[in-house]
């Protein structure tokens, strides 16, 4: 079966919700597999911009949501159900630690420190100095060295473990205590068991697909931060098709796709799931788009002017006062019908985002984002 890329498109379009709103947060972020929550305005604006009258306000206040450290080791929202799923695959992924050997823990050490987390967070949210004084108390003074560099000074070792803990289902973000950030433990949201490693991997290969699909498991793995000889066990018996003189791969029973291309303007904000899972990049970042919307291929760094599904340039927003002022370098013509779609757009950030917003057509001087 040969794929046309308008048709790839115009489905991923569709599913993740960029043509036809949700009604809940929910439902948005399983589309997309989780939304990048690193930056917690752009996690919650991805999540609102895809639901129907949906705040930021309501993105976070969505009890079925849990931000936690989800694919490629970063923080993200999911959905509380899904954390079997999500537990159960991450959990199964080699990590060899990105510390330097002389300060990187043992497998002993990263043991011990998530058992001292899940008992810490077994019964109250602490914040990471609260936290901190609990790891070392259940495992040791080495827990305390200041051994990963941050900002300005050095966070302690037992660190190297945070994303591993939230992994194995012991660790997740708590409720704000005023600036102050606090972790929690799961299980006092929803007690839930890990799938088994098969189980859950063959489940996330198939949720990816549906939204991100057809791809390669080059793509795969680099989505979710692996090798692809890790992932290409499970695509083995997984139907294939061609696209752009290349097999790909789609989950099982899911071969159809529209005939119609995908029509719209969107305002997608810094690692917006839809440009990060999405491949293959020469033809959503086509021609001089990629050199401006990527960081040498790596999307994310930059918020993404969406025109018709493909990626047409970027955009900023600054909030002065009450006005909401958004600057957007469209490298993709933008005629009398699609100018009218971005003005809607920008009237739905300013929603979205709580201020009244001010469009301006130019070059975007803000540089990508770390």
């Amino acid at each position: 079966m040969e794929i046309t890329w308008d048709a790839v498109v115009a489905r991923r379009m569709w599913r993740h919700g960029l043509v036809e709103a949700f009604s809940a947060p929910v439902d948005a972020v399983r589309a997309m597999c989780g939304a990048h929550a690193q930056i917690a305005t752009a996690g919650e604006a991805s999540v609102a911009l895809r639901v129907g009258g949906a705040t930021r306000a309501t993105v976070q206040g969505d009890e079925e949501l849990v931000k936690t450290f989800g694919p490629r080791g970063t923080v993200h929202l999911l959905p509380l159900e899904d954390l079997p799923m999500w537990t159960g695959a991450l959990s199964a992924l080699p990590s060899a630690g990105s510390q330097p050997e002389p300060i990187r823990m043992s497998p002993d050490e990263v043991d011990q420190v998530i058992v001292a987390i899940g008992e810490a967070l077994a019964h109250d949210d602490l914040t990471v100095d609260e936290l901190t004084e609990e790891v070392v108390r259940r495992t040791g003074a080495w827990a305390r060295e200041p051994t990963i560099p941050a900002f300005q000074g050095a966070w302690a070792r037992w660190r190297q473990a945070t994303s591993v803990a939230a992994n194995a289902g012991v660790l997740c973000h708590g409720p704000m205590r005023g600036r102050l950030m606090t972790y929690a433990n799961p299980h006092r949201l929803r007690p839930f068991e890990p799938l088994p490693a098969d189980k859950a991997m063959t489940e996330l290969l198939h949720r990816y697909l549906y939204s991100y699909g057809p791809a390669t498991p080059q793509q795969f793995a680099r989505w979710l931060s692996t090798t692809p000889t890790r992932v290409k066990p499970y695509f083995a018996d997984l139907p294939h098709a061609k696209l752009a003189d290349h097999t790909v791969w789609y989950a099982p029973g899911d071969g159809d796709f529209p005939d119609e291309r995908a029509e719209g303007v969107r305002l997608l904000p810094y690692f917006d799931a839809y440009g990060v899972g999405s491949y293959p990049r020469e033809l959503l970042f086509p021609g001089k788009v990629f050199d401006r919307a990527t960081a040498r291929g790596q999307a994310g760094n930059y918020p993404l002017l969406l025109v018709d599904g493909i990626v047409g340039g970027v955009w900023h927003q600054k909030k002065a006062g009450r006005t909401l002022r958004v600057t957007v370098e469209a490298l993709r013509p933008l005629n009398r019908r699609r100018r009218t779609l971005l003005d809607a757009e920008v009237d739905r950030l300013g929603e979205i985002l709580g201020g009244a917003p001010s469009l301006t057509l130019g070059d975007v001087t803000v540089g990508a984002h770390a």
